[in-house]
């Protein structure tokens, strides 16, 4: 078993509650953390024998295109997507930040995780 993890990746996108938020936009972040077995790309140094995380990048960034209300939905959307292309993952985490919520105080950013094993 082990684990592939991209953080820290930042998108310029329209989600939000509100209609306004869907209008100007905002950053957020997303951590994506992969669970799989990595044996056999181990010992085979082949790409095709585990998670390609240039995909798994590519998979975020559409996901992050398509304005969603709630961070909740748009992190099911992102699993949803990761076990569409790679079924054999066996859990998927991922936390999405929205910086800077319109809270009408300081608040660095509003996270939510979702994790899921299939």
């Amino acid at each position: 078993m082990g684990q592939i993890a991209l953080e820290g990746m930042e998108f310029f996108a329209f989600h939000g509650f509100y209609d306004e938020e869907q209008r100007i936009g905002n950053k957020y972040g997303i951590d994506l953390i992969i669970n799989t077995d990595l044996r056999r790309a181990a010992e085979t140094d082949n790409l095709d024998e585990t998670v390609n995380y240039e995909v798994l990048y590519k998979l975020v960034l559409e996901e992050m295109k398509i304005p969603a209300r709630l961070l909740e939905h748009l992190g099911h959307r992102i699993i949803d997507k990761v076990y569409d292309r790679f079924p054999f993952v066996q859990s998927v985490k991922v936390n999405v930040y929205k910086f800077n919520p319109p809270l009408g105080g300081i608040c660095k950013w509003a996270k939510v995780s979702l994790e899921e094993a299939r």
